[in-house]
Formats: structure tokens, sequence, C-alpha cells
């Protein structure tokens, strides 16, 4: 491959990489990108799991073999089985040496003098590949775990050039990863409440859209638990903002803790001392209990006086729910009639009969144009 070539080639997997939008479309391209680079016909990227002593493949690309899947969820390899992940790429460059790119083929190390690998040499005949190149991905001054690309058996076998060249790749590769490190902290970040460590509004947004579409394609039962937390102020005014966020924090536990017992659902800290509980799949019943569960742990913390909770669930007799802001409507009125009735176990939108008061209050028209009872509503 010629020098052109080669530079058009590094700088369409860089891209390939920055455009993506989760790890796993940059571990894709970067995959596809080495692949094509180094004119192979398959591809894989690993990382080295130093903690449970295993290199484990994110994904395969190209021309898979059978039990090969694209994003495998238990493929891994025990770091025994492949000597230089330690060796190679840890001592060999903690001693001066470069982590640079080695060739194996069907019948042996054929570029780069890592040793005769058995194992990998055993795996290209067994999937009918002829040779390989590996190079190793170094991350912020650590081995960080390996790009694979293969070639068919019966083409040429890669040589010390595409050895360099894959080093090179690698190289990119790592910088790409970490673009993509960078890019995860501050969605996580923007997503993340910062007292609680909990799913902020902006993420109970995102997948209650996600959730309802989901809810009007294949009638996939939508759930939102929504808590006040009483006695916060009290807790603030008495004993300081550190106490009151102590409180916070715990019954932001207390939520997790109660949310982990419905499978998938979404923990969150709307704001002030406003919680909620976002689930999709499970049955409003269990949603219920789970809600019951959370007001029982509530009452027994040590600060604050318990918690006023609502449930809405499209489970539930509360019409049809066109869009995010009516089920928080319906969720927030039910948590406001427990607050008004002093409730100790949740209060269920469209469970009191055809005139549910819960319903009436959610879908009754605000007293002012535009005006919102409570601020989260006014979302849309």
């Amino acid at each position: 491959m010629g020098e052109d070539r080669r530079l058009a080639a590094v700088v369409a997997l860089a891209q390939g990489m920055a455009a993506a939008h989760s790890p796993r479309e940059s571990w894709r391209a970067a995959a596809l990108g080495a692949c094509r680079a180094l004119a192979g016909s398959f591809a894989a990227l690993s990382v080295w799991e130093r903690e449970l002593g295993r290199l484990r493949v994110l994904v395969n690309v190209g021309d898979r073999a059978s039990g090969e899947e694209e994003f495998p969820e238990a493929e891994a390899y025990p770091v025994h089985q492949f000597p230089e992940i330690t060796e190679f790429l840890h001592e060999r460059w903690a001693g001066g040496g470069e982590p640079n790119a080695w060739v194996e083929t069907a019948d042996g190390p054929a570029a780069g003098q890592p040793g005769y690998c058995h194992q990998r040499v055993a795996a290209l005949r067994r999937r009918g590949r002829g040779s390989c190149v590996v190079a190793p991905i170094v991350l912020h001054g650590r081995a960080w775990g390996e790009l694979y690309v293969a070639r068919s058996t019966g083409t040429p076998v890669f040589d010390r050039a595409d050895a360099d060249f894959a080093t090179v790749l690698g190289s990119v590769v790592a910088a790409g990863l970490a673009q993509t490190e960078r890019l995860e902290e501050a969605r996580r970040l923007a997503f993340t409440d910062a007292l609680t460590g909990l799913a902020n509004r902006r993420a109970v947004d995102v997948r209650l859209d996600e959730a309802l579409e989901h809810h009007r394609g294949q009638g996939a039962v939508v759930s939102l638990v929504v808590c006040d937390l009483n006695g916060l102020k009290r807790v603030n005014d008495t004993r300081g903002h550190a106490v009151g966020d102590r409180l916070l924090e715990r019954f932001g536990s207390v939520l997790s803790l109660c949310g982990a017992m419905l499978p998938g659902a979404l923990a969150a800290r709307l704001g002030g001392d406003e919680f909620c509980l976002l689930a999709v799949g499970p049955p409003a019943d269990d949603v219920v209990k789970v809600a019951e569960e959370l007001c029982r742990r509530a009452a027994e913390l040590e600060l604050g006086d318990g918690v006023a909770c609502g449930v809405a669930s499209t489970e539930d007799p509360i019409g049809v729910v066109h869009d995010a802001r009516r089920l928080f409507r319906l969720a927030d009125a039910a948590q406001y009639r427990a607050k008004a009735v002093r409730a100790d176990r949740p209060v269920v939108a469209g469970r009191a009969g055809p005139d549910d008061p819960v319903v009436r209050l959610a879908d009754e028209p605000s007293p002012e144009p535009g005006a919102e009872r409570r601020r989260f509503r006014g979302r849309r």
C-alpha cells in the first residue's frame, strides 16, 4: 500500500472513531478502520481486564467464523494463554522497548518477536485464517488491550511493513479511545446529579421519551414514581445544609436500593427534595410494591419525616398517555394527594374509581395560561 493510501486509511479510521456516539460505535469504527487499512478479512478489538486476568473481546468485524458475535457478551481468554499481553506489552515496553505490533501465521511467527503463541496459531488454523497482525493498545501510559487483524488462508500473509503500519494504527485507535472516554465522562456528568450520584432530570426526560415511544409502538408498561422528601426544609433550617445534604444522599441510596428491585429502573433526583423512579416493563402492581417499600424505608431514616409518594402507570385506568408531560402530571398529582392526606403509602393515579380525584387534578386546566403548579411540569 502506498504512503498516500496509508495516510488516507489512518485519516478514515480517526474520523470514524471521532464520529462515534457511543463506546460500541467507537470500538466498531476502530476495528473496521484497521481491517480496511490492512486489507484484512477480519478484525477484533480486545481489552485487558487486569483484575480478572483475561483478555475480553469487545467487537468482531468482517468475516466472522462460527460462534464469533459482533459484540460478544462473554468472549474472553485467560491472559496466561497470551503471555505477550503481560510480558510484551508491559515488561518489554517498560524496559525501554516500544509497544510494536507483530505478525503470526498459521505456521508460527512471521514478523516481530513476541514469541510463538500456540493459541493464536491454533485459532488461525481453526478459523480458516492464514495470518494475523497484533497491535498493542497503550492508553494513558498503560497497556490497555490489543487490535487484531487477520487475513484468510490463501491470501498474502502480513509482513514487517504491515506490522509497522499496525503499530501506527494502534496509536490512532488509542487516541480515539481516549477521546471516547472523555466524551463518555462528559455525558455522564451531564446526566448525573452531582450530590446523590443518581440520574438527573435531563436523563429522566430522555429515558421517558424513549419509554413512551416504546409504549406506543409495542405496548410496554411505563410507570413513574414521584417522591417528595418530607422535612428537608426543617433539617436545613435547624441543623444546617450539610446535614440536609446528608439526608438527600441517604434517601438517594434508599431510592437506588428500591429501584434495583425493578429490572432496568432509573432512579433520579429531579431537583431540590424531588426524586423519581422510572420503570419500563414491570407490571404496575410490582412498581407499587416497590413504592410501598420505599415509603417504609424512608420513614425509618433518622433524618426527615418520610416521603410523599405518587405513582402513575400506563397499565392503570388513567386514559391515553400522549406524552411525558401527562405522565409526570399524573404522578405529581398522586404525590400531591399523598402529601395532603399525610399518607404513609403511595397514592396511585387511576385507582380510586371512574372519578379519580388524582386524574382530575392532573388534567384540570392551569389557573393561569402557561402556569404549572410544579416547575417540572413545564418541560414542553
